[in-house]
């Protein structure tokens, strides 16, 4: 299975940004597959932020983070981003990203590698 790294987190006031990247090792997958971010909380269930194709298509948002955040790819470098503006408090989690990220209609969740995760602190 490919690896994955983030990068990107850190430290940030209410309504600042960042960006988050997530470089994979390799890509044996295609255009259609799906890579995904997912955030946790300590001593809560890892929830869904956002996925989308390696074509660029499909992009999906959890309503939580709709308008504010935004997935992108970078297919030439195998990398996915998560543009991250308008941060509240409620966004401190550890981010992490994901592949083959799938959806049954109820439930986002990965068949395929985890990264690490990067720690985004938003303070008020």
């Amino acid at each position: 299975q490919e690896q994955l790294a983030e990068s990107g987190g850190g430290l940030v006031q209410a309504g600042g940004s960042l960006r988050l990247s997530c470089a994979a090792s390799r890509r044996t997958f295609n255009n259609y597959y799906l890579m995904g971010w997912f955030r946790q909380v300590l001593g809560k269930e890892r929830e869904f932020v956002a996925a989308i194709r390696w074509n660029g298509g499909s992009a999906a948002y959890a309503d939580s983070v709709k308008g504010r955040f935004t997935i992108s790819v970078d297919n030439a470098e195998s990398t996915v981003y998560l543009q991250m503006n308008r941060l509240k408090p409620d966004d401190t989690a550890r981010y992490y990203c994901a592949s083959d990220v799938r959806f049954d209609g109820s439930v986002w969740f990965s068949l395929g590698s985890w990264g690490q995760g990067t720690q985004v602190t938003v303070s008020s």
